[in-house]
């Protein structure tokens, strides 16, 4: 079965625990944290992966994780069952399920936002108002900095993609002016 699929099983499941709990919100915050340090830590990864470290101090390694972010009491036990079922890798995968679930329910669309260089809160201001009127949902907007763009805007929100940079233009230039080049 796909890591995808399954990520995606386990977050209906939060997402109906955190909206029965009321804890929706932070729950979904303590998985982005735990996957944020699924990702950046090797050595986490590592110890938990790893066929030969036992599963108890997996377990450890997690409440001790869990603990250090004041996971709610949620979290620690999805995290737990996680260990228990051999299935830490979808973290990552989950998190990012469980925040368009959750999203979905507030009706929130994610929008990328891609730029050469930081640009000024009041330029993201507007391009969030600009994104909120064409699609009629309320927008959030994700920054990213990209130096190779060299200057403009790239946003993709979900499948579509808006792409305003000077590298796309300057590529669609030289395509017109030496096509086989």
């Amino acid at each position: 079965m796909s890591v995808a699929i399954v990520a995606r099983r386990y977050a209906r499941a939060l997402l109906e625990l955190g909206v029965e709990e009321g804890k929706l919100d932070r729950i979904v915050t303590d998985f982005e944290t735990v996957a944020d340090a699924w990702k950046t830590s090797g050595e986490l990864r590592q110890a938990l992966e790893n066929p030969l470290v036992p599963g108890e101090t997996k377990r450890a390694v997690v409440r001790e994780l869990a603990d250090q972010i004041g996971a709610a009491p949620t979290t620690q036990n999805a995290l737990l069952f996680l260990v228990d079922r051999h299935r830490l890798r979808v973290l990552p995968y989950l998190a990012r399920a469980l925040q368009d679930l959750a999203d979905g329910r507030e009706g929130v669309v994610r929008a990328e936002v891609t730029t050469a260089v930081p640009l000024p809160d009041a330029y993201y201001g507007r391009l969030q108002a600009r994104l909120e009127r064409l699609t009629g949902k309320r927008i959030v907007l994700d920054r990213k900095i990209d130096p190779s763009l060299v200057a403009g805007v790239v946003t993709r929100i979900g499948d579509r993609i808006i792409d305003g940079s000077l590298r796309t233009r300057l590529d669609s230039l030289r395509e017109a002016i030496l096509p086989d080049a």
